[in-house]
């Protein structure tokens, strides 16, 4: 099937009497728009050699590309950080303490941060392909549609986080460590409301290309952090529960200083309009995006929420959550790098789909995923190099770093999959393929990836090397069906789906209850 003509050639922000004209300040954006249609023209050139092609086209992807991701791996890494510097402060308490931080962040805090990030992708994938279409009004409204839901959901959230020490008990874990775990939790309480406000925010601002502005607020919050945590836990003794609230405060820091800039920027001038109650219309049927959404980030995040959870129940727990917790940590701070080329792809392929842009699109998905891969090659062989020091950053204790050492193969390895796998996710996002990437996580996380790690872990008594191992299992068979399908994707398809989608939302019907 293939698309209109007059669909794919229009280059988008191209004013023309239907559409608002563009400010001074909006001309960056102008610019990349018009970058973005020579990218098709490029790869549609036949008069070109292939060769020729390939290095016009990977040169002008790659300045798309490093304008998204660049700001937006800063913003991930920084927020990432925090969570980690808090954890290196309350490490230096004690073991008990590191693991206690461990459990609450990657047991509790996880579970929120998945579910409210993944309903948050619904913004991703509508005010992506909206802003390639020029529906510029339609932003605004999607922004708040999911503010609303996400507010709704932290409300249940909240009673995860009061009754956490119950809950962790009953998973497993040993009183001491729950009991201890429960105390940093509930100071993460006000958290879950700024994940709430500042998920869908980020995803507004990155569909129209506006990552910078995040990053230097990201990055002026995270020194007011770094202090105030430091009087918290050392200064003031308020432990845990000091270190949890400080964090809190730095998520809603980085929210209040993101809304002003919607208020304030002449470059959300049309596509934030003020509040408006059509944020309460249609929501069940953007409720059941969100879910799918939600469902498909969620299986991810909570597949390594297992792992921690897992190694509670092993002999010696605290060595166990004391090592992987580390691990964990370096893992995901590289992690952050493919989180921020996550957001670049989902922005690239949104708006070119939404442009009518097929073949960008495609070129997008491989030059972006390459990028990613080859950085966390990089990583991965720094982490063997230093694996027998790389432990001492957030503990003393020889036992740990031991241990450490000894699981930083499985690590490396990890971060390579990672280099290509949260890439591909952010593709699907910004297809609209939540649902579709729900199943597979199922399949691969669930019924192959926690019975195998349980197996190796429990039953061989491989311990933590054997849960992780297994769990690298499901990760390897999920990137490879990924693969397979962003391959044999018609993306020509795919720009008519995206421009259904967005007509039909703009006319408030509510077809994602009809599919």
């Amino acid at each position: 099937m293939k698309s209109s003509p007059e669909v794919v050639q229009k280059p988008i922000l191209q004013s023309d009497d239907s559409d608002p004209p563009l400010s001074s300040s909006l001309q960056s954006d102008d610019t990349r728009s018009e970058t973005s249609a020579q990218l098709e023209s490029i790869l549609s050139n036949t008069q070109l050699r292939l060769s020729e092609r390939l290095r016009l086209a990977t040169w002008t992807e790659l300045k798309l590309l490093f304008y998204l991701a660049g700001p937006a791996v800063l913003v991930y890494m920084i927020g990432y950080v925090m969570s980690m510097a808090t954890q290196i402060f309350v490490g230096h308490l004690g073991n008990l303490e590191l693991a206690a931080a461990s459990l609450g962040n990657n047991g509790i805090q996880i579970f929120a941060y998945g579910l409210l990030l993944g309903m948050g992708s619904a913004v991703e994938t509508l005010c992506g392909q909206a802003y390639g279409a020029k529906k510029f009004d339609m932003l605004g409204i999607y922004l708040q549609k999911s503010t609303v839901l996400l507010t709704i959901t932290g409300v249940l959230l909240t009673f995860v986080y009061i009754f956490s020490k119950p809950i962790l008990i009953l998973l497993g874990e040993s009183s001491r460590i729950a009991s201890a775990a429960a105390i940093f939790v509930y100071g993460l309480i006000p958290q879950i409301f700024a994940y709430a406000a500042s998920f869908p925010i980020q995803k507004f601002l990155q569909a129209q290309s506006i990552v910078a502005p995040s990053a230097y607020i990201s990055a002026g919050t995270l020194l007011v952090h770094l202090l105030l945590s430091w009087l918290a836990v050392y200064k003031m003794g308020l432990g845990l529960l000091g270190s949890s609230l400080v964090l809190s405060l730095s998520g809603w820091v980085v929210v209040v200083g993101q809304f002003l800039y919607i208020l304030k920027s002449e470059r959300c001038k049309y596509t934030w309009g003020g509040f408006s109650v059509k944020a309460f219309s249609g929501l069940p049927g953007f409720f059941k995006l969100s879910a799918a959404s939600a469902l498909m980030l969620c299986l991810e995040t909570w597949y390594f929420e297992v792992l921690v959870l897992l190694a509670g129940l092993l002999d010696h727990p605290e060595l166990a959550l004391d090592s992987l917790s580390i691990c964990m940590t370096i893992l995901g701070w590289v992690y952050m790098i493919s989180v921020g080329f996550n957001a670049a792809a989902s922005v690239r392929v949104g708006n070119e789909l939404g442009a009518g842009h097929p073949k960008s699109a495609a070129f997008s998905v491989l030059v972006v995923t390459l990028t990613s891969f080859l950085i966390s090659v990089v990583a991965a062989v720094a982490v063997l190099v230093l694996r027998n020091v790389i432990s001492y950053a957030f503990t003393g204790g020889e036992a740990v770093a031991q241990a450490v050492s000894g699981l930083c193969p499985l690590l490396a390895i990890s971060l390579m999959l990672n280099g290509i796998q949260p890439v591909l996710s952010g593709v699907a996002v910004g297809c609209g393929w939540q649902a579709f990437v729900a199943y597979v996580n199922v399949g691969c996380y669930y019924i192959v990836g926690v019975p195998l790690g349980s197996l190796l872990g429990f039953y061989f008594k491989h311990g933590a090397k054997g849960i992780w191992l297994g769990l690298l299992g499901g990760t390897l068979m999920q990137t490879i069906i990924l693969i397979v399908v962003m391959v044999r994707t018609d993306w020509n398809k795919e720009v008519e789906k995206a421009l259904e989608r967005l007509d039909q939302w703009e006319d408030k019907k509510e077809p994602l209850l009809k599919e």
